[in-house]
């Protein structure tokens, strides 16, 4: 799958943490942090919900740059191209 089809299933993982959002709610290419109130522990409870999802490892040092919705889903895309 590409970075655009993955995009509603990191949604949906998103939605497990933050279940008040709505797709409409978060522009893809914008930070996402600013858009979504998520606390440090909620972020990293997100990106391990994205990690086992899609079976790929994020490194401490890529959380920097996991900073969209968009470079999240590139990075699932670019690590498991077979994610679904």
């Amino acid at each position: 799958m590409n970075a655009i089809e993955l995009r509603p299933l990191v949604f949906a993982e998103l939605r497990k943490i933050a279940p008040e959002l709505e797709e409409g709610d978060v522009e893809p290419g914008k930070l996402l942090r600013d858009q979504v109130d998520l606390d440090s522990m909620d972020w990293l409870n997100f990106l391990i919900a994205v990690h086992q999802r899609f079976a790929v490892e994020i490194a401490e040092e890529d959380y920097a740059t996991l900073d969209t919705l968009d470079r999240i889903c590139e990075l699932v895309a670019a690590r498991n191209p077979n994610a679904s």
